[in-house]
Order: structure tokens, then sequence, then C-alpha cells
């Protein structure tokens, strides 16, 4: 994961339909203005190189969770990432072209009354997690290689192996392909800092316009009896990107409980979850 400290990281809020109502977000959002009530409600920094801060502290992993600190609930945020390349006209972001896609967990903090979304996303060290063998993308748009790739995630506790979130398509995000792509260059440009948002364009031109970034592009819905459920030391978290067209969703269930999750067809993340 040492690779990735120069990369920036976004994450998009609002991008599966309820999983705000689920995370007890959405009345964060209440007073902030979208254009479209059906799509993503912002952007949120959770890495920034050479910030000083919270937001400068390097949080991903490949195998391990290291919970914070203090006493809080902590639940894993099963997402789709893209490692994209970023072009800039004038200090602003012109043009993102994703060059793969892995699993990410977008670990949450749940806590009332945090003034922004990134002060629930990054408390340090392996804090973050992201998937360790990234597709290739042929191209960004149907009929692409992410047409018939499933997101699926799984806790395991003691003997036991849980499905986690729901197991959808890829295309089931409410903004993909180009749709999304126009949607980040215009929301970085004009992102304001106001509520729970903050002004990542700003960011972005204080860390030196970085040429590659990290987007995850929205955690999907909960399982409903893992809505409250949240992660403790000992637990193992599996986040298991997977193509359809090669694997059945029992079959991935299966590959989980017996830890089979490196081979072709499928992109995972298995952290453990240990105390700081």
């Amino acid at each position: 994961m040492e690779k990735y400290k120069a990369y920036a990281g976004l994450g998009v809020a609002g991008n599966f339909a309820l999983h705000l109502q689920q995370a007890g977000e959405l009345e964060d959002f209440e007073n902030v203005k979208v254009a479209d009530e059906n799509g993503p409600k912002g952007l949120f920094p959770f890495y920034m190189p050479g910030k000083e801060g919270q937001l400068g502290l390097y949080p991903l992993s490949s195998d391990t969770i290291i919970l914070p600190e203090a006493d809080v609930k902590v639940q894993p945020e099963p997402e789709v990432a893209l490692l994209c390349d970023i072009t800039y006209e004038a200090g602003r972001v012109s043009a993102i072209k994703p060059t793969h896609f892995t699993a990410f967990n977008d670990n949450s903090i749940r806590i009332a009354g945090a003034s922004k979304i990134s002060e629930k996303k990054n408390w340090g060290e392996a804090s973050k997690g992201m998937g360790p063998r990234p597709v290739a993308i042929d191209s960004f748009e149907a009929g692409g290689v992410m047409d018939s790739w499933h997101i699926a995630s799984f806790l395991r506790r003691e003997d036991s192996v849980l499905r986690y979130g729901e197991d959808v398509e890829l295309t089931g995000y409410s903004y993909f392909y180009q749709k999304l792509l126009d949607w980040l260059v215009e929301q970085i440009n004009t992102q304001k800092d106001e509520g729970p948002l903050e002004s990542v364009g700003e960011y972005l031109t204080s860390a030196g316009n970085p040429e590659q970034m990290i987007i995850s592009i929205g955690a999907t819905r909960y399982l409903y009896f893992c809505e409250k459920t949240y992660i403790r030391e000992g637990d193992e978290v599996m986040i298991v990107l997977y193509d359809g067209d090669r694997y059945k969703e029992n079959e991935i269930l299966q590959r989980a409980y017996k830890g089979e999750l490196d081979a072709e067809g499928i992109s995972a993340l298995t952290q453990q979850v240990k105390r700081a």
C-alpha cells in the first residue's frame, strides 16, 4: 500500500440508494442543496498527501483494521474504489480517467454531531482498506469490463461468516460511468466548505495538484440484521468484487468461508480487526 502515498483520496457520499439512512447520516445533509435528489450528496476527503493534521495521516491497509483508541462504534462500508489519472487546466480538474478498480473499505465511526464527514473517516494507520489486486479497466463505460462485476461483503466472527452487505451489481450505483465522471469533475471544482462538506478543490491545490487519485464511489446497503453490527477486535472483514459471468453469489459465500478469495475474476479485500 505504500505506493499510494502520493495519491489523493476522495469519497462519494450517497451514491447508493438508502445507504445514508441506514448509516444514520441522512440528517447531516438535510441543508445541502443538490441538483439531483436521487444523486450523490457530495464529496469528502479521506487522505491528502502533505496536509497537516488528520487528513495527512496515511490510512490505507490491505490486511488490517486498527480500531480507534476511543471507545466508539466503527462500521465497515463496502465500496468500489477507482484508481484514476487526473488532468488539470488552469489549476482546476479538467478530466478524470479511471485506470483500475478494486475493493475498498471506507470504515466509518458512527458518531452524532461531527461537523465534517471526514472527521468520521480517517483516524490514522489502517483506518481504511483497499484491495491489493486492482483490476484494469478497458473502458469506463457500458460494454466495458465492469458491466458484469458485483460487490459483496462478509463478516467473520469466531466460527461464523455473515453476509454483511447486499450483493449488488456495480452498475447499480446511482451515478456510474460518464455520468459519475462528469459529476466528479464538477463537484471537485465547485464544492464549497459548508455543512458536512469541504472545499476539496482547494485541498488538491494545496497538495500540489496530485496527478493520481483514489476515489471510493459510495457504500452499498447493509443487510437488515447488520445495520447495527459494528466491528470488534478479532473480527475479519471481507469485501469482494467478483465477475458475475464467472461466479454465482453462493459460490462467493463459500469461498469467503473457506478463505479462498485469491482467484481469477475476483478482487478481494480481507482485513483483520485489531486494537491500537
